[in-house]
């Protein structure tokens, strides 16, 4: 492994987490707290203690996720055997764009699967309890993992790498928007219009309130970006609609 290589990838991975993370905290947990108090999906706010847990925790999630890319990525014996592509043009413009929502569906379905699987209790101490701790969640829980759940959590990078064609900039962006959308759903408030979970859209998406559910009362809502999942297996809470039109009706 290239010790540069994993440095920088580091340096992407935990700025990004660290900028976003912290900015959603300075806005909603400092800056704004007592403005945006009233409509706090859960109205209680974590300790600094529980702070301190989601950051060392996802501390050691991006040292675990920073060494996938060194040695699938930049590893010049290993990268020739992935779907990596250099040049756009070798796919076209519309691929290029057509994979990301791809990449999406992928993902969500690898996660539902993954997550439900890690509930189960022969393994839910083993690798999920540590995010569970978390049962109020801020934004940094946002990689809040064991790091057997971390490991877990970066093989959707491997998969990626060994089934469609990738370019590094698919990486670049779907990553970020996917540690936007993480942070999203552990933020603590919801984001979403009054009524967007009853939307023709909305129905399928997976919200901060939906995820905040999950992490109150550690069953059901085990998507990530969609709700396709949840209501296809019959996971989605019951409550949910209930809870959701509570929130916004702060």
């Amino acid at each position: 492994m290239n010790t540069e290589n994993y440095i920088r990838t580091l340096t992407i991975i935990g700025g990004r987490y660290f900028m976003l993370a912290g900015l959603a905290f300075l806005l909603f947990y400092v800056l704004f707290k007592k403005l945006l108090s009233f409509n706090k999906i859960q109205q209680r706010y974590p300790k600094t203690t529980d702070y301190l847990r989601e950051i060392g925790f996802s501390a050691i999630t991006i040292a675990i996720f920073g060494l996938v890319p060194s040695f699938f990525v930049f590893n010049e014996t290993v990268s020739p055997m992935t779907t990596l592509y250099k040049k756009i043009d070798d796919h076209g413009w519309i691929y290029f764009c057509a994979a990301f929502p791809i990449m999406l569906f992928m993902h969500d379905t690898y996660f539902y699967w993954m997550h439900r699987l890690m509930h189960h209790k022969r393994l839910f101490r083993l690798f999920h309890l540590v995010h569970h701790k978390s049962t109020n969640p801020s934004p940094w829980a946002a990689y809040a993992f064991h790091p057997l759940e971390a490991i877990i959590e970066a093989g959707i990078l491997v998969v990626f790498l060994f089934t469609i064609p990738i370019h590094k900039f698919h990486l670049l962006i779907f990553f970020f928007f996917m540690i936007v959308y993480n942070i999203y759903g552990h933020l603590g408030w919801e984001l979403y219009p009054k009524n967007f979970h009853k939307t023709l859209i909305g129905k399928w998406i997976n919200t901060s309130v939906c995820h905040n559910q999950h992490h109150q009362y550690f069953k059901g809502n085990y998507s990530l970006y969609f709700l396709f999942w949840d209501r296809w297996m019959g996971t989605l809470r019951e409550d949910y609609d209930e809870q959701y039109e509570k929130v916004k009706a702060l």
